[in-house]
């Protein structure tokens, strides 16, 4: 348990300092998950928009580790605009090779995930300046079935980044 402690503090620490230089990110925040992810813990980030011109890329950054039982992941993720509107998509992300193997970076058994939100194709603009609020919620079933997962193993951490896209 204390060497995954630490593995985890120090792929942290590389984490801050790669991040840190990278003058696209804009905005980058992630809440550990102490656990299990319940199917009700709504996982939720406050956004100021930057600007209401410029594109950006949005990401859903996750870390698992081999507790995680799923090839995919499928999460619900609700953008409320400034001016309470709410846009809700429901998103599925490919964990693991057909193998087994996990997907993402990491040299461990913790993985991290970039994964794409928003701006995929010709980045998003904020339409409205003020407060958004971001909510990510697990939305697993296991195969046949109707209930969903109430609670999932093997995810660490859920993030969000924004990146701004470099003019061509």
């Amino acid at each position: 348990m204390l060497r995954n402690q630490i593995k985890f503090l120090l792929f942290s620490c590389l984490l801050g300092v790669v991040v840190s230089c990278d003058n696209a990110t804009i905005y980058s925040e992630t809440k550990a998950i102490e656990g299990t992810w319940n199917r009700n813990d709504t996982i939720q980030f406050h956004v100021q928009s930057p600007d209401t011109i410029n594109p950006y890329n949005i990401f859903i950054n996750l870390r698992n580790n081999e507790d995680y039982a799923y090839s995919n992941l499928y999460m619900i993720v609700e953008m409320e605009y400034p001016d309470g509107n709410v846009v809700s998509d429901t998103l599925q992300y490919e964990m693991a090779k057909p193998n087994g193997e996990f997907l993402g970076e990491g040299f461990t058994g913790l993985k991290e995930n970039k994964l794409w939100y928003k701006g995929m194709n010709d980045g998003f603009v904020f339409p409205k300046s003020g407060d958004y609020t971001i909510d990510i919620l697990q939305a697993m079933r296991k195969n046949g079935s109707v209930k969903g997962i109430i609670a999932l193993d093997g995810v660490t951490d859920v993030g969000i980044s924004i990146e701004k896209i470099a003019k061509e």
